[in-house]
């Protein structure tokens, strides 16, 4: 199987990626590109590449046309809510002009999240039977599961983060999957990551418990407690970071059947979605873990917005 890495790379000069109204530096050692891996090398070779890393890009791992279909039947249903423009086909997620009202959009939302065939997408027996070799035993996948729509020309962006702040009620050998559901350019605004920060993030989880320990339990594992800046975001400021901790941040131009896994301690973010053609960016980040591991009670039920977590 050979790689395609969409339309090369993107001349970084002309990017202009933005996250919370700041600009990434394009300099040589504050950005960079993710490497992208053949599913077919194995899953030791893939865990090892993990490990090292912290994230893994698995290329063309999930049909394409599977992929671009169910962004079809997501958009197909969010049509009547007004984010799609009249007359256009839904896989092409073409965002209607004028926004329409976020409260009917987020009740459609909520109501596909909870569907069998959004259910069905996240649990194909591909991702099942890799997940169960990947983690050495019964892969379990959490109920609360997120699918995330951007529209364009919006400053929408998620802040830096790492994932194991939302999860502290169970194991840290959580393994999250981000699947871009349909083809995601770099001006997009897909996720973006730190390069090295697996390491970075479980130094900070460590400092955490450490500062912590005195804390309540029901405090210790919130997410917004007293003592995690910005509501559990590391920062919303992603020239500094790089800055901070002498590193780059790594962009890539997904397409639809990557899939994206990720360290709970990898720190990453994304930028703002400054596609020309208008179109809607939409992802959905789930996680796994072996189900001998404790578990998380609090993502034990469905994503509903404002959950606080």
């Amino acid at each position: 199987m050979s790689i395609s890495v969409q339309t090369a790379r993107t001349d970084k000069k002309k990017l202009g990626l933005v996250a919370d109204e700041k600009v990434l530096s394009t300099a040589p050692n504050r950005l960079g590109y993710l490497t992208p891996t053949d599913p077919s090398i194995g899953v030791a070779a893939i865990r090892r590449l993990y490990e090292e890393n912290g994230y893994v890009w698995l290329k063309g791992f999930l049909p394409r046309n599977e992929v671009i279909e169910f962004r079809g039947w997501v958009f197909g249903h969010m049509a009547a809510t007004g984010l799609i423009a009249p007359g256009t086909d839904p896989r092409d997620g073409i965002a209607s002009a004028i926004a329409p009202d976020n409260r009917v959009v987020d009740r459609c939302l909520m109501s596909l999240v909870r569907s069998v065939a959004y259910e069905g997408f996240c649990a194909q027996p591909r991702m099942a039977r890799f997940m169960d070799e990947f983690l050495k035993g019964i892969s379990y996948l959490h109920k609360r599961k997120i699918m995330r729509h951007v529209r364009p020309g919006t400053t929408t962006a998620t802040p830096a983060h790492y994932d194991l702040v939302y999860l502290r009620g169970g194991t840290s050998r959580v393994v999250t999957t981000w699947i871009p559901i349909g083809d995601i350019p770099v001006e997009m605004g897909g996720l973006t990551y730190l390069e090295g920060s697996h390491a970075i993030g479980a130094k900070m989880e460590r400092e955490f418990a450490e500062q912590n320990k005195d804390l309540s339990p029901e405090e210790r594992v919130s997410a917004y407690n007293r003592n995690m800046t910005e509501g559990g975001w590391v920062s919303k400021d992603l020239p500094d970071m790089a800055e901070r901790f002498d590193t780059r941040w790594l962009i890539a131009g997904y397409e639809a059947g990557d899939i994206m896994l990720h360290s709970p301690f990898m720190i990453h973010a994304s930028t703002t979605n400054q596609d020309e053609r208008q179109r809607l960016r939409l992802s959905t980040d789930i996680r796994y873990q072996n189900v001998e591991d404790e578990i998380d009670a609090r993502w034990s039920n469905h994503w509903s917005l404002g959950d606080m977590l």
